[in-house]
């Protein structure tokens, strides 16, 4: 792909003006992000935000300046970014993958805000045969140009589930049958203890703030990576590719000498 073929890729993601990201939206497509003027008002702005109440879509509140550097042209106050993935439902994969006789591996993201090391995850776990990838609403990375590059195309093909009610979801999971592998600091217990050859959930949480507490409180095991340097930790995509390559040994895909 040639410099102006992607940067022509990269540009067709924004969108801008009320009654386009209202089209928009009508029309399916996958809203990353939705920036709105502060203080905008008008009928055409209620007709946006009906849509948004209805599809579920939330909006940042910005300046006029944010919108003005996102693009020069005549935004009327609202810039949004299509998604170049389909978001799925969890609700809808988990019962697909039993259905199918296969034991579910899923992978919840708390909170990862870097493009990078959410396309490095991506890459890594559609390598390790993860069924599909579970984000919250807010405060995770976007889905964007540079994420998909990241992931080597990985994000076209392994189902990524974004979720407004991130708790309420990941409940829904451990419900559903799945154990809940918290991989943190915060245990005396390694990542070889829990037997990942049942149906697993394994969550990774922020560098910088781990997992949420609530999650903690109800996972069935805790994991730690054992740490023999004097960096205390290592990077997130690198700890998701060490975790889900230990659930790959003990389900026997690789030598069974291991």
């Amino acid at each position: 792909m040639s410099f102006q073929q992607k940067q022509h890729r990269e540009s067709n993601q924004m969108i801008f003006g009320i009654r386009a990201v209202i089209e928009a939206i009508r029309a399916g497509k996958e809203i990353e992000s939705l920036y709105i003027q502060r203080g905008l008002g008008g009928s055409l702005l209620g007709e946006l935000k009906t849509l948004m109440a209805e599809y579920q879509i939330t909006a940042q509140q910005v300046p006029i300046e944010k919108l003005n550097r996102l693009t020069p042209k005549n935004h009327q106050g609202v810039v949004a970014f299509i998604s170049p993935i389909v978001y799925q439902k969890i609700e809808n994969i988990i019962p697909e993958i039993f259905e199918r006789g296969e034991v579910p591996l899923i992978l919840v993201l708390d909170s990862i805000t870097d493009v990078r090391n959410m396309g490095a995850i991506a890459r890594t776990a559609e390598c390790a045969g993860v069924h599909a990838i579970v984000v919250p609403a807010k405060g995770s990375a976007q889905i964007n140009p540079d994420a998909v590059k990241t992931s080597a195309g990985a994000l076209y093909k392994i189902p990524v589930c974004r979720h407004d009610n991130f708790m309420q979801t990941v409940r829904f999971i451990q419900e559903s049958g799945l154990q809940l592998v918290c991989c943190t600091e915060k245990t005396n217990d390694y990542l070889y203890k829990p037997d990942y050859t049942a149906p697993t959930a394994i969550v990774m949480g922020s560098e910088e703030d781990g997992i949420r507490k609530e999650i903690i409180r109800i996972a069935d095991h805790l994991a730690k990576i054992p740490m023999y340097g004097e960096i205390e930790s290592l990077n997130v995509s690198v700890s998701a590719g060490v975790i889900l390559y230990e659930a790959i040994r003990q389900r026997g895909v690789v030598n069974s000498d291991w």
